[in-house]
């Protein structure tokens, strides 16, 4: 379990090597028998995490004003530059524009949480929105990719919602009953330090077993098309730079510096598991593609959150005595 938390510490090293792994698999073996286990890598990446949600928090006052902004910024801004980037960049590729739109649509992560903690914001609050992403982000996305992408992609409503149920509610029902379990057992104190932390490198496991098979499965037309790398990442950097410059810009004028850093690591930091797992799952063969921009995705994300950290005392100050 050392060796995946280090693993876990690094995702910007471990990423671009599964990454190469799954390219180099692809190139040198059949790798359509992979489609098999996307499912199990599926719920291996997403139950842990799940484990460790706290669904209570919900039931908490405070911070409405926080709360209320970054939902208002997730899924009444953010969803619409990605759809824009998506038709401007990607015209006649559309798994690649709707890869764009599953990252945008699916807000917040523990990595919310862990990013906020690191900038010294309010911890509270960004367990708050992560929840609220989660759930909202998981009821809205088929609606969403029916209505944006639905001329251009085949978008089955019914199946997209059972892809839905099966790798965020049913892993969330028993994520919370295993936690229920642990803390009845153990305690609170005892789950906290003996079995929290042994879930998210877990998660890990499959994101990265995830990330290998989407690029076993794209590796040759990559090798075809080299420049699609350098494609992806265009449109990935204008909109997490927006995201960023949007976030701080409202959070700044309208929030207290602990709420203000939560806002901006509630609303760009994207569950990117739960949007890989939909792409790989719910549009078919062709979805590799979408599964391809979003592991690309990851890489940006988790450097761009570690910069940030950085600045976070530039743009909102030091962090009270």
């Amino acid at each position: 379990m050392s060796l995946l938390s280090r693993v876990t510490g690094n995702l910007t090293l471990a990423i671009p090597a599964a990454m190469l792994l799954g390219l180099a698999y692809g190139l040198a073996a059949p790798a359509d028998w992979l489609q098999a286990l996307i499912v199990p890598l599926t719920l291996l990446m997403v139950y842990p995490m799940m484990v460790n949600l706290k669904l209570r928090k919900l039931a908490e006052g405070g911070d409405v004003k926080a709360q209320l902004l970054a939902q208002a910024i997730n899924f009444a801004v953010v969803p619409f530059v990605a759809f824009a980037l998506g038709r401007f960049w990607f015209p006649d590729q559309p798994y690649l524009a709707l890869g764009l739109l599953l990252a945008a649509l699916l807000p917040t992560s523990g990595m919310t949480i862990a990013w906020t903690g690191f900038a010294k914001g309010n911890l509270a609050a960004a367990v708050k929105m992560t929840v609220v992403g989660l759930i909202l982000g998981s009821l809205a996305t088929p609606f969403y990719v029916q209505w944006l992408m639905g001329a251009t992609v085949p978008v089955d409503l019914l199946a997209v919602f059972l892809q839905i149920v099966l790798v965020v509610f049913l892993p969330m029902l028993a994520g919370q009953l295993t936690q229920a379990y642990l803390i009845r057992r153990y305690g609170q104190q005892g789950y906290q330090q003996r079995w929290a932390p042994r879930f998210p490198p877990l998660s890990t496991l499959g994101v990265l077993g995830i990330v290998f098979v989407a690029m076993a499965l794209k590796g040759g037309a990559l090798v075809a098309q080299p420049a699609m790398l350098l494609d992806i990442l265009v449109p990935l950097l204008a909109l997490y730079s927006f995201n960023y410059v949007f976030s701080t810009f409202v959070a700044r004028r309208l929030l207290p510096r602990g709420d203000a850093i939560a806002l901006v690591y509630g609303t760009v930091m994207r569950n990117l598991s739960i949007a890989l797992a939909l792409a790989m799952n719910a549009f078919g063969e062709a979805s590799a593609d979408a599964a391809l921009l979003i592991a690309v995705a990851y890489i940006l994300q988790v450097q761009s959150a570690a910069w940030y950290v950085t600045l976070s005392e530039r743009f909102f100050g030091p962090e009270p005595a």
